[in-house]
């Protein structure tokens, strides 16, 4: 019970608590996706960001193959970023329905899912991780 009220008073722990054990990285600040683009940007791993919302029914509906994609290609960093939270940087990325992906290799933009098509994404993570 005190886990609860905990995640009441601090939604990042439970945002965190929920990403536990999972190869997605959940991003909740600007100043974190800063961070991880950098690190990112001008390298050659592919790096998929999932742009959803929590009130998204396709985007619940598709998270658990998000995760196992990240479980399964570990050679590939999986970023999961809330619009509502980080609009700006959906905005950025011109991010218009959700879900969302996005698919990054040396900080460009190589392919683009939109939609919660699990065949499709699992297709384009294949094909630019080879």
């Amino acid at each position: 019970m005190g886990s609860f009220f905990s995640t009441l008073l601090n939604p990042a722990a439970a945002a965190a608590a929920e990403e536990e054990g999972s190869a997605v990285v959940a991003v909740h600040s600007k100043e974190s996706w800063n961070e991880h683009w950098t690190a990112h940007k001008n390298s050659n791993k592919l790096l998929v960001i999932d742009f959803s919302a929590t009130w998204c029914g396709p985007c619940r509906f598709i998270e658990p193959n998000f995760k196992a994609l990240a479980s399964r290609f570990n050679e590939a960093s999986f970023v999961k970023i809330d619009v509502d939270e980080l609009s700006e940087v959906s905005q950025q990325w011109r991010v218009q329905a959700m879900p969302t992906f996005v698919l990054v290799k040396g900080g460009k933009e190589v392919a683009r899912v939109v939609g919660a098509k699990k065949e499709e994404l699992q297709s384009k993570v294949e094909q630019f991780i080879a």
